[in-house]
């Protein structure tokens, strides 16, 4: 029994004593995480004072910042108030003047419309007059006055035919003259404005190779890597002898760019075979559709012009991937913006509308592969669609018409004319230049009359041999009038055609 109180006892002593030192233990630990908070505590007051400080400083400077914006404000705005004060006086003035030129007007205006009754009574009286004369010399004459007035224009018409064709053609000359100075000092005057520069593209594109050793790759085993990168992006890899070059030959550029950039994407990895042709060819597209985008956002900013529905500038960006007779469609499309714009200010038009509907006149040889119908009116359905208004949307068509029904019209067609017939904007192919001769020749030849024709310069001149018999000096210069509208009816042509008519008698006698 001792024992086991002995044994309770130890156990309650044991107990205290652990108690003790697990409640000594917890309150240090009390202790020292108190002690932890509150130094936390206080370094995150003094982390607010010090942020409070530095807002309050900002505070401060914005509001001094602003107290000067105002200050400037009211500044401008007194000077402002002062330009419109003096104005406005002017304004009174200009106004007055007006009134009293109104009041001299009216007294004008009677004065001449006393003047008209005169006149109409003094016209009546000469009527009457001339009406008796003419009845007298009538009956004298034993002619009425149609029949003596036909007689007349004809012996006179016999008598003064060269005199008349003579002073026809020197009136024409001069006014001719006259309105082409005028002309060119309105060109010459915006192309010195403008004048950028221009290189006729290729259908080829060269990859350089770091060495040899890469053409073997882009072939492939039995040429597998070559077809696989022709049939994904459209176009022909030429792989010829000239060392350090792979040659890309398309029509489409923007399939010779796709091409290109796929190309020197697999020379960069390293890799190439069919699957690393694919991932490249895609890549290569993506980059692309980002570049188009980015050409036609600076396409409107070097115009000067306001963004746009981005349908329309990503189909104005594509023309920097499309080519007309070798002359990048997207450059000529500016030159025709920023030309149109110089016109119309010198010729007192819409700059904003001869500005955008420039830049604009070609979009639809961006879609016209996917769209059917001629560019002209591809444009004109896409500006429509996209909110433009009908003047611009028009300067897709009047750069193909003969003759625009407004002044804007006319002068995006004659910038247009302008930019592609600049010597080296454009060139022909042997079939185009050589078909367009034969059309040239062809009008000449289909009147009579004509001998022969011949079209020198490139297609600049055309020369017509009449036949002296039956053409005299008069016809010939109708019949060159005549050739030249056919020309302008039914051609399509950079620059002027220059037609030159010849006629030509030769008299030969033997003295025996």
């Amino acid at each position: 029994m001792t024992n086991f109180i002995w044994i309770i006892g130890a156990v309650i002593s044991g107990a205290l004593g652990a108690y003790t030192v697990m409640y000594v233990l917890i309150r240090r630990n009390a202790l020292r995480i108190q002690r932890d908070a509150m130094e936390m505590f206080q370094k995150t007051r003094d982390e607010c004072a010090s942020l409070k400080s530095e807002a309050l400083k900002k505070v401060e400077s914005e509001r001094y910042a602003l107290r000067k914006e105002i200050e400037q404000c009211r500044i401008e705005e007194k000077g402002r108030m002062e330009i419109l004060t003096v104005r406005e006086t002017r304004l009174e003035r200009i106004e007055q003047s007006i009134e009293n030129e109104k009041k001299l007007l009216s007294l004008e205006k009677a004065k001449v419309e006393l003047l008209r009754q005169n006149l109409e009574t003094t016209q009546r009286e000469i009527a009457f007059a001339q009406e008796l004369l003419q009845k007298e010399k009538e009956r004298i004459a034993g002619l009425s006055q149609e029949q003596a007035l036909r007689e007349l224009l004809q012996s006179t018409e016999k008598m003064y035919a060269e005199d008349l064709t003579a002073r026809m053609r020197k009136l024409e000359l001069q006014g001719n003259q006259e309105w082409e100075q005028r002309a060119r000092e309105l060109l010459a005057n915006a192309l010195q404005r403008y004048a950028a520069p221009h290189v006729a593209e290729t259908s080829t594109t060269v990859v350089n190779l770091p060495t040899d050793d890469y053409k073997g790759r882009i072939i492939g085993k039995e040429g597998r890597n070559i077809k696989a990168l022709e049939m994904a992006t459209g176009v022909e890899i030429i792989v010829d002898e000239q060392p350090g070059t792979v040659l890309i030959s398309g029509f489409n550029p923007l399939r010779r760019h796709v091409a290109k950039r796929a190309l020197e994407k697999l020379i960069a990895d390293g890799r190439v075979q069919p699957t690393k042709i694919e991932e490249a060819v895609a890549l290569a597209k993506e980059e692309i559709a980002d570049d188009i985008q980015k050409a036609g956002e600076e396409a409107l900013a070097e115009a000067g012009l306001p963004l746009l529905d981005p349908r329309l500038v990503a189909a104005l960006g594509r023309l920097k991937y499309r080519t007309s007779y070798g002359q990048n469609v997207l450059r000529h499309s500016l030159e025709v913006s920023h030309i149109g714009g110089m016109l119309a200010e010198q010729l007192g038009a819409d700059i904003r509308i001869c500005r955008l509907g420039g830049l604009l006149h070609d979009i639809g040889k961006a879609v016209d592969h996917e769209v059917k119908g001629g560019h002209p009116e591809i444009g004109y359905d896409m500006m429509k669609k996209y909110g433009l208004s009908e003047e611009i949307a028009y300067m897709s068509l009047a750069h193909h018409e003969t003759c625009p029904r407004t002044l804007e019209g006319v002068i995006c067609l004659v910038a247009d004319k302008v930019s592609g017939g600049r010597p080296g904007a454009r060139r022909d192919s042997l079939e185009e230049y050589v078909r367009r001769l034969e059309d040239i020749e062809a009008i000449a030849t289909r009147r009579a009359g004509i001998d022969r024709a011949f079209a020198l310069s490139a297609g600049r001149e055309l020369r017509v041999i009449v036949n002296a018999e039956s053409v005299d000096d008069w016809q010939a210069t109708l019949l060159a009038r005549d050739i030249a509208r056919d020309i302008e009816n039914e051609l399509t042509y950079p620059g002027e055609i220059k037609i030159n008519v010849i006629r030509e008698k030769r008299v030969i006698e033997y003295a025996r």
